[in-house]
């Protein structure tokens, strides 16, 4: 089927039975002074070689090319993909399907979203998992508006400031225009979430706590979700770094009660800031509160087994002051290619390497520390890690720049209290020579 399938005829024909005489008529009602009447100011075309050349040319002023060195991870990861993910993932049969609302033509589509929840369910240790959700930070969002469904009356959600900035800034933008409050959850000395003050407080629906939060410290989620339920708020977990849980004990199993975060780890590149994969599950208590759609397994009337949407309490099939979500997107193509990258690794290739992303972290650690940085959170990490460095190390990081290798994270901007401090990831894409030279550079 061509993408644009209509003749002149047929553009003409369309026009006469609404009314308009060209399809500039189709755009009347915008004001003349916000419409463009000079035409596009575009360069020649160009061959394909021409273009190709193009391209390289742009890519070159980049700062940091493929084989670059970056050694941030903020919510975003380096990870190498499997051949076989890219090759399965670009099959016009998963990358063109659209929402499969006809079960009957696309049993193939649903049961690939089904695999990638019973997945994902093992993984985050929950119940149900959805079929996608846009990004981890909207998840992390409809989480707590979940949340405050669930407890109904209550009017407070509490956040820990060790979340995400960027996924607390879309909790913040979900929530200004209503009734709700949010409260912000300090941290200790040790980079954990301080939950003293949730005594204090009543009216609190929901607590989220990320872990491996921001600063790439490991929560303890098993006691914060009895100080949390003891609060009677509902314990809700999200994380930025998935593959964390084939070495940590998961959210559900910790006591979590809605878990959710972003799974562009999974077999997706960071590609300048998007896709993402909003990863999405619960206890099954609160399934009915879901946002999203789930896919379900069922027989057809020969008694074969079969798939289908079920339970979409989306505003596309109720009452929009029904729904569970009115602004939720699922990321079907992403899902799927998680999917594929679970699979591929299984539970013992997730485990050997989660445990390769933290002990290359962990010997970054050693080397910084040994050439005179100093930790800033003393708690355990898992792929990230908080330091400081006894002079300005800005100008030794241009250096290091200049050599294709981007030395960790300011985080003076995102929190000014740790300005000169930074954030350094370590995955299995960078190699000991590369930071032997940091640990190098900073002792020099």
């Amino acid at each position: 089927m061509r993408y644009l399938p209509h003749t002149p005829e047929d553009i003409s024909d369309m026009l006469t039975v609404i009314g308009a005489d060209s399809l500039d008529g189709l755009f009347a009602s915008v004001p003349e002074a916000c419409r463009m009447t000079s035409s596009w100011d575009l360069p020649q075309p160009q061959s394909e070689w021409q273009l190709n050349d193009h391209m390289r040319g742009l890519a070159a002023d980049m700062a940091i090319g493929e084989d670059g060195k970056v050694l941030i991870g903020a919510g975003s990861y380096r990870h190498y993909i499997p051949e076989t993910i890219r090759t399965l993932a670009s099959r016009s049969e998963f990358l063109t399907a659209y929402t499969p609302y006809q079960p009957e033509m696309a049993q193939g589509t649903l049961q690939g979203i089904f695999e990638y929840q019973t997945l994902t369910a093992r993984l985050l240790g929950v119940d149900v998992v959805n079929a996608s959700m846009y990004d981890g930070a909207s998840a992390l969002a409809e989480a707590l508006l979940m949340g405050l469904r669930i407890a109904k009356k209550k009017k407070k959600v509490a956040i820990s400031k060790a979340i995400h900035p960027h996924y607390r800034g879309v909790v913040a933008a979900y929530l200004r225009p209503t009734s709700y409050e949010i409260i912000e959850l300090e941290l200790t000395a040790d980079g954990r979430t301080d939950l003293s003050s949730l005594s204090k407080e009543s009216d609190i629906a929901a607590v989220a706590l990320q872990s491996p939060n921001f600063f790439g410290v490991i929560e303890e989620l098993e006691q914060a979700a009895t100080t949390i339920h003891d609060a009677g708020s509902l314990f809700v977990a999200c994380f930025s770094e998935p593959l964390a849980y084939g070495l940590l004990k998961n959210p559900g199993d910790c006591g979590a009660d809605i878990v959710c975060g972003e799974g562009q780890s999974f077999g997706i590149a960071p590609s300048f800031g998007g896709p993402g994969l909003g990863m999405f599950g619960c206890k099954t208590a609160y399934t009915r509160n879901l946002p999203g759609r789930l896919v379900g397994e069922t027989k057809d009337l020969d008694g074969k087994r079969g798939y289908v949407l079920t339970l979409a309490t989306r505003e596309q099939h109720i009452r929009r002051e029904k729904a569970t979500s009115n602004i939720c997107s699922n990321q079907g193509v992403c899902a799927m290619t998680a999917a594929m990258y679970m699979a591929s690794l299984g539970g013992t290739g997730l485990r050997q390497l989660s445990r390769l992303n933290f002990d290359k972290s962990e010997y970054l650690k050693a080397q910084l520390l040994a050439a005179g940085a100093s930790l800033v959170f003393a708690a355990p990490t898992f792929n990230e890690f908080v330091v400081r460095f006894p002079g300005d190390f800005s100008a030794k990081r241009e250096k290091l720049l200049k050599q294709g290798i981007v030395a960790g994270l300011d985080l003076g901007d995102l929190y000014p209290e740790l300005a000169g401090a930074y954030l350094f990831c370590v995955t299995e894409t960078i190699d000991k020579a590369t930071m032997d030279t940091i640990a190098t550079e900073v002792a020099a």
